[in-house]
């Protein structure tokens, strides 16, 4: 997810070889998360899952992990080559020597380059028996990127996507973190429009055929605040309360939309 920026938005509308490619990395993006997934247990480090999704990449797909010393802007170079946001952690958690235990939610967020061309997705994961609230988080997080997508098709607005998560998220009791946001994607890992997950019916940027972007909320149980950690890049809610987090790839098509980041393992769409 990028850090919203206030600048004048120019968007890239993708070819259909543009498009091609991003099915593929979009595709392999998943693929890596339907791997990791099986070793997503109590007692592994979140290191340990980095290490096996970099090999996964690198040495079975053949493709470049995204974050892997990524430096945007006023920021170090990324460390690792994906992110781990367990409980608090709202995104870009860092992997490291913390060890999952029972009763954690982790996101692990992937983003590969195959060809030049991004893929960039993210799942959650329950740590053996969630608790009710934890489950009702991640379920509600689920529900509103869904909400958000299933808006997408050419004349729609920005404010479209970011009204509908917001009003599903609010109406349950649970709060946006507004200062990330979902972001255009293709040769580069950021590229405008920039995907706000709140705002206000018919507002802003009207969507158009090609464009390819993520949407990506970020819910909190608690307060939507939130505070960077000392390593520069992992983020945390404000009052502890747990955050969560799901992101697909999507493309607006002529008629609606196609979500670019599933593979077999996907978790099915929300009735």
């Amino acid at each position: 997810m990028a850090r919203i920026e206030s600048a004048v938005m120019a968007v890239e509308l993708k070819t259909p070889k543009d498009i091609e490619y991003m099915r593929v990395a979009g595709r392999l993006a998943s693929e890596v998360l339907d791997f990791i997934t099986p070793h997503v247990q109590p007692g592994i480090t979140t290191g340990e899952l980095d290490r096996l999704c970099h090999d996964y990449m690198v040495n079975q797909q053949g493709t470049i992990p995204a974050p892997l010393n990524y430096t945007p802007p006023g920021y170090t170079p990324y460390p690792k080559s994906i992110c781990t946001s367990v409980n608090h952690v709202v995104c870009h958690g860092v992997p490291g020597e913390k060890r999952l235990k029972n009763g954690d939610i982790v996101n692990l967020d992937i983003t590969v380059i195959k060809d030049g061309y991004h893929g960039d997705t993210s799942r959650m994961f329950f740590l053996g028996p969630a608790s009710i609230q934890a489950r009702r988080l991640v379920e509600l997080t689920y529900d509103c990127m869904w909400r958000g997508i299933r808006v997408i098709q050419p004349g729609k607005t920005l404010g479209d996507i970011g009204h509908a998560i917001q009003t599903h998220a609010e109406r349950n009791g649970c709060t946006i973190v507004r200062e990330f946001c979902g972001h255009g994607i293709g040769r580069k890992f950021h590229e405008d429009p920039q995907i706000l997950h709140y705002g206000s019916p018919g507002i802003g940027m009207k969507l158009e055929e090609g464009m390819i972007f993520t949407v990506e909320p970020m819910i909190n149980a608690g307060r939507p605040e939130i505070r960077q950690m000392a390593d520069g890049w992992t983020i945390v809610t404000k009052d502890h309360s747990l955050s969560a987090q799901w992101e697909h790839t999507v493309l607006v098509t002529a008629d609606g939309y196609e979500v670019l980041t599933l593979s077999a393992g996907s978790p099915p769409q929300p009735a």
